[in-house]
């Protein structure tokens, strides 16, 4: 048996963080489904597939071996590509891919093995109305646009990249509007979520409150 906990919500809700400290709190492995997409855009960069090459992607998704292990490693077809899968090139061509219908049925199956017999933490955008709808906690973690925006700017000045608060927020309500509004598997609260509300929380607090949500719903 396995006790699955799904993370949905939108961009820059701090879901990533999030459940990787709740994961290490219970002990739950954390899978990265963002990863996934990830390790897709980076399999077509390697075989110089061009997004519109419906076919070869097909093909190139029979043949791909995603493996996310317990230390946080992520190996694409047996490298370790942890921080390759961060990189810009990546980093432009993953949300296009991840709209391709081809793509999210591939990694719908691929996520649904992962997670197999195992006690996990998932977050995504689609966790718990599409990939685990039948996931035993389900938490909708939100945020202000405006606050998400504001957490963007400080974590892109830590990186040493340069960016604006307009241009940060402008870019996240776009990306609200794409989700909720896509055709396959948009952003949207499941019925039976929790939702979480983390604009006025610290990080630690909202890991508090999850990890309590969690451990009321094992009893």
């Amino acid at each position: 048996m396995s006790f699955i906990v799904a993370i949905d919500g939108p961009a820059g809700a701090g879901k990533g963080t999030i459940t990787k400290l709740v994961g290490e709190k219970l002990g739950l492995v954390n899978i990265d489904t963002g990863a996934t997409f990830r390790c897709v855009a980076l399999n077509m960069l390697q075989e110089h597939i061009d997004i519109q090459e419906e076919e070869k992607i097909e093909k190139m998704l029979n043949n791909i071996n995603i493996e996310m292990h317990t230390d946080g490693k992520i190996f694409l077809n047996g490298e370790d590509v942890t921080h390759r899968i961060r990189e810009n090139d990546v980093n432009g061509l993953v949300s296009p891919v991840s709209t391709l219908p081809v793509v999210r049925n591939k990694l719908l199956e691929v996520q649904r093995n992962i997670a197999k017999g195992k006690n996990v933490i998932m977050e995504g955008r689609d966790i718990g109305t599409v990939v685990f709808p039948n996931a035993d906690v389900k938490i909708y973690l939100d945020a202000a646009a405006e606050e998400r925006a504001r957490r963007r700017v400080l974590q892109n000045q830590e990186k040493g990249i340069e960016s604006s608060y307009e241009e940060v927020l402008k870019g996240i309500k776009d990306r609200d509007k794409r989700d909720s509004t896509r055709e396959i598997a948009p952003l949207k609260k499941a019925e039976d979520a929790i939702y979480v509300d983390s604009t006025n929380l610290s990080i630690e607090q909202v890991v508090n409150q999850i990890v309590k949500i969690i451990e009321n719903n094992k009893k």
